[in-house]
């Protein structure tokens, strides 16, 4: 093969916000609904900074008939004057330059949630249409853009009031660049409630004034985090009263609330200058490693730890525990654009010294309510040694089950990276999927029926379940994440997860099952982006002249009745997988060059377990009122 030519020429340079456009991705996640509601997040955490600037009480949010959001704020209004350095607006640098804005240094902003500076102008990159209004000094300013690029310099517009400042952002996604430009409301409004809770002093009004979908809320919270763990626990039996304490060091602002319930999970939420850390971060390490230390030590000094080499562990201690830890750094080090895990080491050691202090004040005065969380982790902890003697049985059973038995019928490359396994339910679907396979790097596990809800069933019968843990023992990434603290993300077999189901009704919901089982007991895998689900198709059609097409549902189908109509064709309706013969599931469903794959996201973390508990739990009223209000909403995914 021919040496291809790399030289100079070679390397791209993309001017102003092409780069954003080129690449979405890196700046907002996706390209899908997470991405698009990621650009009024964008907005809204300016509007947020000005407001912990001690500048914005209230901020509005509007969903418009025609497909665009305004984002309205009372603070001081973008500056309208001419920058020095690059000869336009500041308004015009603020939303067409990356890394600018008054975000860098410390007279401006002391705490800013929008650290990189770039939020702006990657959403004017990604709008076909963007208006911005300035009010200052009495005057308005108007600016508008498509797709990045100004179409006028910012100019004046009108007059105002003095007192009345702010900045108004009008934008409408670009469908060039996502996959919907639909807003989806309810991941929104929850977004805007979080941050009412974190911001006791701001009021957020949110408009949806969409045909069908119009609604008014007002978020106000005065009682902060006292009234979001409150809410968290909404329903639950609490095992003692909400804890709540604060404190700043070395500039760094400190709010942690928590309380315990009967339900034993564990539920701690991270957040850093009110954006919410998805997967951690120091922050929450330094609180978790002090809580554990506080508790073994007053457990010991009361004799309910008697053993001099016994412990609690981490999870005995904060099962049953929903606590939310806030801090605001003056400069805070995210892994991501995205912000979903914070990475100064500062920030344990400070967040460890002010929960030492405020945990001990609190037990210290409440020795009833000590003696209810110390009972919560001798309870827990006798559930872990009986868990960990199941666990024990369970592995010690051979690792794999090479195409045994209806298996896993693994792949003959060990690289994780270059490796998937198809999980797929029923003998027939599995039998076609291992002879249609690349055995190279596809490897196949069939289930037998539904799994298990995990949703409503205790951790023993989660555990006793065959195909529960055929999943445990062919990822290879050790057992439950918090049961035992041995999962180990990095031990992961393979780079692909896939859910491999019929496309009906029975097939949604082992996809639902399955997910479930994920999210509540392995969420490394969706957060990091190893879980998909296939797309098998619908139906296939052959026309007496030309090459058979397949159709993935039933809106495919009819457009292409319309499009060949008065012409002659057979349909073939695939009632299930094992209906396919190994060439046509390799072609539709296997094949990386032709398959379709949905991969798994988490958009709102707390939404989302939410919904998980409400859809899947035990309590049926919830599920049945959230059934009638959305009935309605129901569509068919593409």
């Amino acid at each position: 093969m021919a040496e291809k030519k790399y030289g100079a020429e070679n390397i791209s340079i993309l001017e102003g916000l092409e780069a954003v456009r080129k690449r979405p991705g890196m700046y907002i996640g996706s390209v899908g609904t997470r991405g698009l509601n990621h650009l009024i997040y964008e907005i809204v955490d300016n509007s947020v900074d000005e407001h912990l600037a001690g500048f914005c009480k209230e901020i509005g949010v509007t969903l418009n008939k025609d497909g665009s959001v305004t984002v309205e704020d009372n603070g001081r209004g973008i500056p309208v004057n001419i920058h020095p350095g690059a000869g336009v607006s500041a308004v015009e640098v603020v939303f067409t330059i990356l890394h600018s804005g008054g975000k860098f240094g410390d007279e401006t902003y002391k705490i800013s949630g929008g650290l990189h500076g770039v939020g702006s102008a990657v959403v004017n990159a990604l709008s076909k249409y963007l208006k911005v209004t300035v009010k200052r000094d009495g005057k308005k300013y108007t600016q508008e853009f498509e797709r990045g690029k100004p179409l006028y310099a910012l100019k004046e517009t009108g007059t105002c009031p003095k007192k009345d400042t702010g900045t108004t952002v009008t934008f409408l996604p670009d469908d060039e660049i996502f996959e919907k430009t639909v807003f989806k409301a309810e991941s929104i409004r929850s977004r805007l409630h979080e941050t009412a809770y974190l911001n006791p002093d701001l009021k957020i009004d949110f408009e949806d004034k969409r045909e069908g979908l119009e609604c008014k809320e007002v978020y106000y919270e005065p009682d902060g985090l006292s009234a979001y763990v409150r809410e968290l626990n909404k329903g639950k039996e609490a095992v003692c009263d909400i804890v709540r304490f604060s404190d700043t060091v070395d500039n760094v602002e400190v709010e942690i609330a928590f309380q315990f319930v009967d339900v034993f999970e564990e539920n701690i939420l991270g957040f850093c200058n009110t954006i919410f850390t998805q997967e951690g971060g120091t922050h929450i390490t330094g609180f978790k490693t002090k809580f554990t230390t506080i508790i073994n030590q007053y457990a010991r000094e009361l004799g309910v730890l008697k053993d001099k080499d016994a412990n609690f562990t981490g999870y005995d201690v904060r099962n049953g525990m929903t606590a939310i830890v806030a801090i605001k750094h003056p400069d805070p080090r995210f892994e991501g654009q995205t912000k979903t895990k914070l990475d100064n080491p500062d920030a344990a050691n400070i967040v460890a010294g002010i929960t030492g202090t405020g945990v001990t004040h609190f037990f210290d005065k409440n020795p009833d309510q000590l003696k209810a969380v110390l009972e919560c982790a001798l309870k827990s902890a006798k559930i872990r040694k009986a868990e960990e003697k199941t666990r024990s049985n369970m592995l010690s059973k051979s690792k794999f089950s090479f195409d045994s038995n209806g298996k896993l019928a693994n792949c003959e490359s060990k690289k994780p990276e270059e490796c998937e396994i198809f999980i797929v339910e029923g003998d027939s679907a599995g039998g076609s999927a291992k002879t249609a396979r690349n055995r190279a790097t596809q490897a196949i596990l069939p289930i037998r029926g539904k799994i298990l809800n995990v949703e409503k069933a205790g951790i023993d019968k989660v555990l006793g379940n065959a195909e529960i843990q055929a999943m445990i023992l062919a990822f290879g990434c050790g057992f439950l994440e918090g049961y035992g603290n041995d999962f180990d993300i990095s031990k992961l077999r393979y780079d692909k997860i896939v859910i491999m189901t019929d496309a009906d009704v029975d097939g949604a919901h082992i996809d639902t099952l399955l997910l479930t089982f994920f999210y509540r007991f392995m969420p490394e895998l969706i957060t990091h982006g190893h879980v998909y689900i296939a797309t098998p198709p619908l139906y296939q059609v052959k026309p007496k002249k030309g090459e058979a097409q397949y159709l993935y549902d039933d809106r495919a189908l009819e457009k292409y009745r319309s499009e060949h109509e008065g012409e002659s064709f057979e349909i073939q309706r695939y009632k299930g997988l094992g209906e396919m013969d190994p060439e046509q599931l390799w072609e539709t469903t296997l094949n990386p060059e032709t398959r379709i794959l949905k991969q798994v996201e988490i958009e709102d973390g707390i939404l989302a377990s939410q919904v998980t508990e409400m859809l899947m739990g035990s309590e049926v009223p919830p599920r049945r009122e959230f059934i009638y209000e959305h009935a309605d909403e129901a569509v068919i995914d593409a």
